[in-house]
């Protein structure tokens, strides 16, 4: 199942209008129940206070989504350097064994590839069917080896292929990671509220375009970056497969 983020360009729309009826919203109360001096000094702190917060929440939230972009950079790394370790593992096993589960890795890494930019839940799932029965295949060919031959060096390619099988674990649930929908709904909550409480504490009888649709817009902004880099698989930020894709080349190199 999709998150909601997985579209941010459509939530940055949607932000952006929200917030921008939350500032009508404002201007339509700043006409009918207009505040006197002595309490727009005080409804001042309130909004000074509240603007703050949603810049404190807005930090924190961006924190969030940066450290799971960069985790799932990491692990993507990770993946490639387990797979690229136990390719030349494999060649500690007898010739024949060697050149199946080489041919298995191959192809593999090619579906570890395909997991990175594919979008479509369908795809996803075929993906990782077939993902999961080449780990059965290669665990299958080096499990017989290690059987026939349980010596240090069969035990260090094993070893290599866990290590294989956990990375893949562990991109999937970094990819899994998001920002709670918690901390969004607090998000949008203070963002809504300073939409409105900006354009109604302000002086003029009629508010201008700074306070009806500028700092809308820059709330929007600065959500739509946050949902894009939460959003794994879509939007303008994403995490290519770089490091697979050029173990792959090199592999093709090695074992056309």
């Amino acid at each position: 199942m999709e998150n909601w983020t997985d579209f941010p360009i459509l939530s940055f729309l949607v932000f952006f209008l929200v917030l921008w009826l939350a500032s009508l919203l404002g201007a339509y109360l700043h006409r009918r129940m207009a505040v006197d001096e002595e309490e727009r000094e005080d409804l001042g702190v309130v909004v000074g206070a509240t603007l703050t917060l949603l810049g404190l929440i807005i930090g924190f939230s961006f924190s969030m989504a940066v450290s799971r972009y960069d985790e799932r950079k990491n692990r993507e790394a990770n993946e490639a350097n387990a797979i690229g370790t136990e390719w030349y593992r494999l060649g500690l096993l007898p010739a024949t064994e060697a050149a199946q589960a080489r041919t298995l890795l191959k192809r593999y890494l090619a579906g570890r590839i395909e997991y990175y930019v594919v979008r479509n839940p369908q795809r996803l799932a075929e993906n990782a069917s077939t993902s999961t029965k080449l780990q059965d295949q290669l665990w299958g060919t080096v499990q017989r080896v290690a059987a026939a031959r349980p010596t240090p060096i069969t035990g260090l390619t094993v070893s290599g292929l866990n290590d294989v099988i956990d990375s893949q674990g562990f991109v999937e649930a970094a990819y899994r990671n998001r920002i709670p929908v918690a901390a969004w709904g607090m998000l949008l909550a203070i963002s809504i509220f300073s939409s409105v409480l900006v354009p109604y504490n302000t002086k003029r009888r009629n508010p201008r375009a700074v306070e009806l649709w500028v700092l809308p817009l820059i709330m929007a902004i600065a959500l739509f970056l946050i949902a894009d880099l939460d959003s794994p698989r879509a939007g303008v930020i994403k995490v290519a497969p770089a490091n697979l894709t050029d173990l792959a080349t090199a592999f093709q190199r090695t074992m056309p």
